[in-house]
């Protein structure tokens, strides 16, 4: 049995930046250095209360960009203003872990980025207090995963990177050194 492949952006990670990081933060521990934990996506589809299909193109799309099947979900609590039930599917999101964490944050950071129209960096202000980073997309049609045939909407989804920083300074060296383009 071989051992598994060891993704570009890890490989990055290990021989490049946690030493960069450790110098930086002044530590020799390198378990207390700020690593990735996980990356979700969310997609919210509001529309399919209208259009049922609607929903399962958006969970196929999102399945295609993760790279695992997405989870549809529903709606916790009925809002009668929005015609929403309490259990009607209203989005679909992913979770990703490990190398799958790795492969899709590479391709968002070199093919993905780069594809958005006047793109001039992500916001470097989008930290939540606890090193964790979010940011949205306006379309799916910047993954080259995603066939613009077969595509009938544009959908917007959100993208939440966790990291085990302390802070956002440390979660905000973390991404910049593993190529995150943010602005100036």
């Amino acid at each position: 049995m071989s051992a598994p492949a060891i993704t570009r952006l890890f490989q990055k990670y290990v021989e490049e930046i946690t030493p960069a990081l450790a110098k930086k933060f002044g530590r020799t521990n390198v378990l207390s250095l700020p690593r990735l934990s996980k990356v979700c996506l969310n997609m919210g589809v509001g529309k399919a209360l209208q259009d049922k299909n609607r929903m399962t193109e958006a969970a196929e799309q999102l399945s295609l960009i993760a790279g695992q099947k997405a989870q549809v979900t529903q709606a916790r609590i009925a809002v009668s203003a929005f015609r929403l039930r309490q259990g009607y599917d209203i989005g679909c999101r992913v979770t990703l872990r490990g190398k799958r964490m790795y492969e899709f944050l590479d391709r968002l950071i070199n093919i993905a980025l780069p594809r958005i129209r006047d793109f001039r960096g992500i916001n470097p202000k989008s930290f939540d207090g606890n090193g964790n980073y979010s940011m949205g997309l306006s379309e799916q049609m910047v993954f080259p995963e995603v066939n613009p045939d077969k595509v009938h909407f544009t959908q917007g989804m959100d993208i939440t990177v966790c990291t085990t920083a302390m802070n956002d300074d440390e979660a905000r060296e973390l991404l910049k050194l593993l190529g995150m383009p943010f602005r100036e």
